[in-house]
């Protein structure tokens, strides 16, 4: 299938490692220029050497809204426009046990907030003019499925939070030619996972862990015209959790 995507000005946030960088490469090899947001510039460079095609490095930290808007005018000056948005950039989840609700301060939440949600807007915020004045753009926000699970409050409320920020902007930019969706991965291997852990079976339908490259997968298509019958929901990419049904 062509994704429709040659010459697509994207915008990867979090791109540097993981899912953000697996999405930059397939986007770059599905022809699209792409400029690489984070807030290390030496791995933003890295990754630019890997990619097949035009790409930008745009060092920001997306808790900072002025930065945020300086990196998306940058591309705006170098390519005249952007048309896909992939807000990738977020802490990493812990491996640190759980807090019980008596030891879980309210900095727990508030970084996730600042980081996550409040990032993915601010980033949205700044492209949205650029693609509803097109009359065209993709916006897909990388979650995560805690949202559907317990056990975690801050990872769940987190990525409970995103899915309503993509169902909302969905709403508002939708009738400009936008579309906007939320991809859910689960437990992924990413070049940071180990090779026992990622070789090891895995509690998903699939019996393994999916890659990053696997979700970038499902990233891309979203980030395509092809995907226009999408917006507003949440697909998860987590090889599928056994016993659990989401109508």
């Amino acid at each position: 299938m062509d994704l429709q995507l040659t010459g697509k000005r994207a915008l990867v946030t979090g791109a540097g490692r993981g899912i953000g960088k697996a999405v930059a490469l397939r986007l770059a090899q599905e022809g699209a220029q792409v400029a690489l947001l984070a807030r290390s510039r030496d791995q933003l460079e890295a990754t630019a050497a890997q990619l097949a095609g035009p790409s930008l490095v745009v060092p920001a930290d997306t808790t900072d809204d002025a930065a945020v808007r300086a990196a998306v005018q940058a591309v705006v000056d170098a390519w005249g426009g952007v048309d896909v948005l992939v807000n990738a950039a977020a802490r990493p989840a812990s491996s640190a046990p759980v807090p019980s609700l008596a030891d879980l301060g309210d900095d727990a939440l508030r970084v996730e907030v600042e980081t996550k949600v409040l990032g993915y807007l601010r980033c949205a915020r700044a492209v949205a003019p650029h693609m509803t004045g097109q009359g065209w753009g993709r916006i897909v926000n990388v979650s995560g499925l805690n949202a559907r699970a317990t056990g975690n409050l801050v990872g769940t409320v987190r990525n409970v939070a995103v899915a309503a920020v993509t169902a909302n902007l969905a709403e508002e930019l939708g009738p400009h030619g936008v579309n906007v969706t939320c991809v859910h991965p689960g437990a992924t291997v990413t070049e940071r996972t180990p090779a026992d852990v990622a070789a090891a079976p895995a509690a998903t339908r699939i019996g393994r862990l999916v890659t990053a490259d696997e979700v970038a997968d499902v990233v891309v298509f979203l980030c395509s015209p092809r995907s226009v019958a999408v917006t507003g929901d949440a697909v998860a990419a987590g090889g599928g959790t056994p016993g659990v049904a989401v109508y």
